[in-house]
Order: structure tokens, then C-alpha cells, then sequence
């Protein structure tokens, strides 16, 4: 893969989206990133923008006996996405499903939480919201992630992530007020193909950069 197409790590990624945001004059009044590869990424979009760092929170919802394949995923508040087509072609049923949109909101409550170790949730009402990952690619815990934001007061919500495939990205357009996505290749496998250093972020990690500017 051409370099031109590979991002150094997380922060340059987030530089870049950054001055993208900026180039476009989007006023951005706080930066919300999806933890835990989204906040080294959003830490430097937000001291780009010189905004405050937050988060917002979902979880994946995995199928019957394979975890990893997201049938959709629930945001901290309840507000959850199903991928209808993955649904289907589970052994999954609405039982299932309740019990585990029922859990996995559970976990994104504790997560949100831990992350924002006691300090309340950030007040967007009114606000140009920039909501910020290390990239997308069926994108499930993104698209939760914009319903729950789609019920606050927020004046905007934009979407910015470094890559992600065409078809996710066009399908998010209709959850978001905006999307800026700087790289969307046909040739699409996984997010990390993307990076040069993609390493795993642990939970103490991505907590550091919500306490200061780096």
C-alpha cells in the first residue's frame, strides 16, 4: 500500500482531521471520541480545534456463539442499531437480542462512568458536536453512538473519522448532520491497514488523554 495512503499513528490522523475540520470552518464546540482508539485521535483533534475532550460511549452487540460479529450495538443511554442484514442471518431472535441490548447498555453505562471517573456527562445543548474514532468500518458502535447524540439538544452533530469504506461512510451521512472522512479506499479490509502503528489502546492509556492536553 503507497505511504500516501497510511496514516502514522492515531495522533497524526487526528491532526489531520483537525485541520480538516478547521479548513472547513466547522465551529467545533466540544470533541466527543468513541473510546478506546478514538481518544488518542481526538485528543489532537481537540488541540487542533483548542476544544474540550469528552466521549460518548456504545457497545457491540455480537451474535449467538461469535462475539465479534456485531448484530448491532447500544450507546450508554439505551439508544441502540441493529444490523437488520447480520440479524437474519444469525441464530439470533428478540429474546436474544433484549437480553443482550439490556447488558451491553449496562456496560457502556460503566464504561462512560469509568472514563469520566465522577465528572458528569457534558451539556451539548446548543452545541456544534464533532463525534471523532480511529476509523470505521461496518461502523455499528458509531452509528449508536449518533442515534443517542440525535436525541440531545445539540445545534450539530458532525461526523469526523480518518478512513473508512465508501458504503459505511455514505450510510452514516443520514445519521449525522456531517461527515468528513479523509480517506475512503474501495479497497477496504480493516481500519488498522490504514495505520503504520496501530497499537492496542488500554483502558488507562485512553483515559490520560481526557485529563490534559498532550
Amino acid at each position: 500500500m503507497p505511504d500516501s495512503l497510511r496514516f502514522k499513528d492515531r495522533t497524526e490522523a487526528g491532526t489531520q482531521l483537525g485541520e480538516a475540520l478547521r479548513e472547513r470552518e466547522i465551529d467545533v464546540d466540544i470533541v466527543l471520541a468513541i473510546p478506546r482508539g478514538g481518544l488518542p485521535l481526538g485528543r489532537a483533534v481537540a488541540d487542533v480545534l483548542d476544544a474540550p475532550l469528552d466521549i460518548v460511549v456504545a457497545s457491540k452487540i455480537g451474535a449467538p456463539g461469535n462475539p465479534e460479529l456485531a448484530i448491532g450495538a447500544v450507546a450508554s443511554d439505551g439508544s441502540v442499531w441493529r444490523n437488520e442484514e447480520a440479524f437474519r442471518g444469525t441464530r439470533s431472535n428478540e429474546e436474544y437480542f433484549e437480553r443482550e441490548r439490556e447488558k451491553e447498555a449496562e456496560n457502556a453505562r460503566q464504561k462512560a462512568d469509568r472514563y469520566r471517573g465522577g465528572r458528569s456527562e457534558p451539556d451539548l445543548t446548543g452545541k456544534t458536536v464533532a463525534v471523532v474514532d480511529d476509523g470505521v468500518a461496518t461502523g455499528s458502535t458509531v452509528r449508536a453512538c449518533l442515534q443517542m447524540l440525535r436525541k440531545t439538544d445539540a445545534h450539530r452533530v458532525v461526523l469526523a473519522v480518518p478512513v473508512g469504506p465508501p458504503d459505511t461512510v455514505h450510510e452514516l451521512q443520514e445519521l449525522a448532520d456531517e461527515v468528513i472522512c479523509l480517506k475512503t479506499p474501495s479497497s477496504f479490509m480493516g481500519v488498522g491497514q490504514f495505520y503504520e502503528r496501530f497499537d492496542q489502546v488500554s483502558d488507562e492509556e485512553a483515559m490520560a488523554y481526557l485529563e490534559s492536553p498532550s
